[in-house]
C-alpha cells in the first residue's frame, strides 16, 4: 500500500499491549502520537469490554469511537457513551457452551459498569464490577459481549473442542494464548464493524490499515487496504494479513506505523 493511512485499526491484547495489561511501550506511544498528529484517525477495535479499553485508548489519546467487545459496542470517548450496540439472547447460547466446556467460568457484559459472572473469576480476569449470579440472571437481559475461561486448559483444547459448533444467534473466536473464549451477535466482527464505521467518515478502503495479532482480528485485516499482522501471531492470521511486521516485544506496531508517520 503506497497511500498513507486515514483510519487505522489497532488491535489491544497482544498488538499493543501484553494480554492483561494497560501498559503501552515509549516506542508505541510515540509511533501512535505521530499517525494522530498527523490527521489519522486511529480505532480501537479490541475484544475488551469498554471498561477494559479505556485506560489504554487514554494512554494513547485516541478519541473519537472505541470499537469495544469484537465491534459489539461502539464507544463515544467524548460522550463518554455508547452510541451502537449490537445483542443478542445468551440463554441458547450459555447452554451449548456450559455443555462444551464443563467447569468453564462465564461473564457477561454490562456496558459501562462491569459484569454478571457465572462461577467465580480470578481477580483481575474482568474489568469493573462484578456480580457473582445465577443462570436466571444471567440471560435475563440480552448481552452484547459473553465470556468464558476454562481455566486449567491449553488455548489449543478449547479451539478443537468448539470446532463446529455454532451459536445460536452469535459467534465465537478464540485466543491463542489463553483458554478463553469471546461470543458476539451473529454478523458482529471487527472487520464488520469497521466497515460500517469507513462508511460513516467517507474514507476510502484504500486508505485504510489494520494491524492485529488474534483469530478475531482475520476479518479486520482481510478488510483493511493495508493488514499487518503481529510477528508472533498464529500462522491462520498472519496469512490473512498483506504484511508481517514485528513481534509485541519488537514494538511491531511501531515499525509498521513507520512505513507512514
Amino acid at each position: 500500500m503506497e497511500r498513507t493511512p486515514r483510519l487505522i485499526a489497532l488491535d489491544i491484547d497482544g498488538t499493543l499491549v501484553p494480554t492483561g495489561s494497560d501498559e503501552v511501550s515509549p516506542a508505541v506511544l510515540d509511533a501512535v502520537g505521530r499517525a494522530v498528529a498527523s490527521g489519522a484517525r486511529v480505532v480501537l477495535s479490541t475484544g475488551r469490554s469498554v471498561l477494559g479499553t479505556l485506560g489504554v485508548a487514554e494512554r494513547l489519546g485516541v478519541g473519537g469511537t472505541l470499537l469495544c467487545s469484537n465491534g459489539a459496542v461502539w464507544w463515544d470517548v467524548r460522550a463518554g457513551a455508547a452510541v451502537r450496540r449490537s445483542v443478542f439472547d445468551a440463554a441458547a447460547a450459555l447452554a451449548v457452551l456450559r455443555e462444551a466446556l464443563p467447569g468453564a467460568v462465564f461473564a457477561s457484559e454490562v456496558v459501562g459498569v462491569g459484569s454478571l459472572a457465572l462461577g467465580r473469576w480470578a481477580e483481575g480476569d474482568l474489568s469493573g464490577d462484578v456480580r457473582e449470579v445465577g443462570v436466571g440472571e444471567f440471560t435475563a437481559e440480552p448481552t452484547s459481549r459473553l465470556v468464558a475461561r476454562w481455566a486449567g486448559r491449553e488455548p489449543g483444547e478449547l479451539a478443537a473442542r468448539m470446532s463446529g459448533i455454532r451459536l445460536p444467534g452469535a459467534t465465537w473466536t478464540s485466543d491463542h494464548v489463553e483458554a478463553w473464549l469471546t461470543v458476539v451477535p451473529e454478523g458482529v466482527s471487527k472487520g464488520a464493524e469497521l466497515e460500517r464505521l469507513r462508511r460513516e467518515l467517507g474514507v476510502d478502503r484504500a486508505d485504510t490499515a489494520a494491524i492485529g495479532d488474534g483469530h478475531n482480528d482475520v476479518a479486520m485485516l482481510r478488510w483493511a487496504g493495508c493488514g499487518g499482522a503481529m510477528g508472533q501471531a498464529p500462522e491462520g492470521v498472519r496469512a490473512a494479513a498483506d504484511v508481517v511486521t514485528g513481534t509485541l516485544a519488537e514494538d511491531g506496531v511501531a515499525a509498521a506505523l513507520g512505513r507512514w508517520f
